[in-house]
């Protein structure tokens, strides 16, 4: 061989640990504990074991046979060039490597002339003893952020330290060194530290009681809900039987998934919002309450240093979100704006798909013109899972593209409501407002009055089912629209919205309304009043929101971030 190539003789292994806490070596050297130094011996016990199966099944031989094969297939030297000129990692691919030899005098030594067998390697040769033996493995051009080479010889271990330079500096590595060695030295016994035992949080309660008991209740309020669950699993499976694409299936699920994570994940966010301000005490910077900022303290403390009570909090955080979904799913959580159930059913029976749209059209859509459809509407109710009850004063502004053949609806939002945070509404960065724009089609092909609407990586019908008209200016007062998505015979969503050209309605104009929609067979489909949401507004004379937590909004930019994504999504929609 003269050189030419490239050739790897030697592989890796990736030890997978965790959870491991932050700075808990730092912890383990300041107050060994019989709980950490335990937990340290059951990380090494575990990064043994990881080793010996990855030996016992001829894993290093096949790691150097992969590497080896990868360099006579690739240009190498051109790779670990490529890697380390990168700007993102300068050639650091991971961020930590150790490179253990074992035991020098276990290792066998070069055959000489003439011998059938290898003898292994002496530390003593006569008069000369080996005292020290260094080495390192290159880690200059790319390969990790932080080596260590070690080697046992004499009974002792030999570490060398070698982190890429200069991104780690010498004084930085020396830090690392010491403290490396600090936690052997006490692990193994050779050096002594006073340990306290207040330092962390003893478990009062038997090992995994807590959890236990937390799953246990977790289990119950999930389990309570198993009729949806089981009914929205079978009516999944029909779907995917039923539609022949895979994409249009997923495209459909990921549609229902998305809302069905969105609702549950908003709960926490507003009970932990209404707690921040009304907490007492004096405002720190006019906006944090100090008790807040000291009840978190307490309560992360609590969390991080004792494991019971983290487990718990974790199985209890993943129970309620799969019970909320399951009320969802079985219409216990709200019919109107989170009724998750797909086919779901109504006066006890079942409702399949969707409607076309000549059963639900009523005769005020005759000679509908989409142009006078065009402008701002409010919404006054609505059954949808898409939208959120917590939010107020939503309009919808639409316009049609200058061709006629799209069309694009300017939904705009505030919210939370006074009523879903009564404590902390004004201080949220969308309390004025929020807007996101639906896109859609007008097809030629479809009668006057439908409209195809994309969002979300789906394409679905909305019906406008009914229409009033100003009996002076012919002007559209009153809509009733009506989405539907339906793949594989199953109705996944269905969305239905009373529009007005006001702000507020009498009850007298909505109870017309609701009658209007049932005699166009949208009762089944949600439009009865046990079945939507009304929308809660503001008076329209109300001044703009402004508190010290706007100001913090608008100091920090949140306004133009808002403006700067609703303006990349209008001009991406066109």
């Amino acid at each position: 061989d003269k050189g030419e190539t490239s050739a790897c003789m030697a592989g890796s292994m990736d030890l997978i640990h965790g959870p491991i806490l932050d700075r808990s070596g730092e912890k383990l050297r300041k107050n060994p504990t019989l709980e950490r130094v335990d937990r340290f011996w059951k990380l090494a016990s575990e990064g043994k074991n990881q080793t010996a199966a990855f030996i016992e099944s001829k894993g290093p031989r096949d790691a150097v046979r992969v590497f080896d094969f990868a360099m006579t297939i690739s240009d190498m030297n051109n790779l670990v060039y490529l890697t380390s000129e990168s700007k993102s990692s300068q050639g650091r691919a991971y961020s930590a490597g150790v490179s253990n030899v074992g035991v020098y005098e276990r290792q066998k030594s070069v055959r000489q002339i003439g011998q059938i067998a290898r003898d292994t390697l002496k530390n003593t040769h006569g008069d000369y003893r080996i005292e020290d033996v260094f080495f390192a493995t290159s880690h200059a051009r790319t390969g990790c952020l932080y080596q260590l080479s070690a080697m046992t010889i004499g009974g002792e271990l030999k570490c060398t330290f070698h982190p890429a330079s200069p991104i780690v500096s010498e004084e930085t590595n020396e830090k690392f060194a010491n403290a490396f060695m600090e936690t052997l030295e006490i692990i193994s016994g050779t050096k002594e530290v006073t340990t306290s035992a207040l330092a962390e949080m003893p478990d009062l309660l038997p090992p995994n009681l807590l959890p236990t008991i937390t799953a246990a209740l977790g289990a119950v309020a999930v389990l309570s809900h198993s009729d949806g669950f089981g009914t929205f699993f079978n009516s999944i499976m029909e779907m995917k039987a039923n539609v022949d694409s895979p994409e249009d299936f997923w495209a459909a699920l990921n549609f229902w998934i998305f809302f069905a994570v969105g609702h549950p994940i908003l709960q926490p966010i507003l009970w932990i919002s209404d707690v921040l301000h009304g907490s007492p005490g004096p405002l720190i910077a006019d906006l944090v309450p100090a008790t807040f900022i000291a009840g978190n303290v307490i309560a992360i403390a609590t969390i991080a240093l004792s494991k019971e009570i983290r487990n718990s909090v974790n199985v209890a955080a993943l129970c309620a979100f799969f019970a909320y979904v399951g009320a969802g799913l079985d219409g216990q959580a709200g019919l109107a704006d989170f009724n998750l159930a797909l086919d779901d059913p109504y006066a006890g029976k079942v409702v399949n798909g969707c409607p076309a749209y000549e059963k639900v059209r009523q005769p005020s859509m005759e000679n509908f013109d989409l142009q006078k459809y065009q402008g701002l509407w409010y919404e006054q109710k609505f059954h949808d899972w898409t939208q959120f009850k917590e939010v107020y004063d939503t309009t919808l502004d639409i316009k049609l593209t200058a061709d006629g053949e799209g069309w694009i609806d300017d939904f705009a939002v505030k919210g939370p409501s006074e009523k879903s945070a009564p404590l902390s509404w004004d201080k949220s960065p969308v309390a004025n407002g929020a807007h996101y724009f639906l896109f859609g089609k007008v097809d030629k092909n479809d009668p006057k009055g439908v409209l195809r609407e994309s969002g979300f990586g789906v394409t679905f019908p909305n019906y406008i089912v009914d229409v009033k008209k100003d009996p002076e200016s012919g002007e559209y007062t009153e809509a009733i629209q009506f989405q539907c998505l339906e793949r594989g015979g199953v109705r996944v969503f269905e969305g239905i919205n009373f529009l007005n050209r006001k702000p507020e309605m009498t009850d007298a104009e909505m109870t017309a309304m609701h009658a209007r929609a049932k005699k166009a067979g949208m009762y089944p489909y949600g439009a009865s009043p046990e079945q939507m949401h009304t929308v809660a507004r503001r008076p329209i004379d109300a001044p703009e929101i402004d508190n010290s937590w706007q100001a913090m909004w608008r100091a920090i930019g949140v306004d133009k971030l808002l403006e700067l994504v609703t303006e990349s999504i209008e001009d991406g929609g066109r």
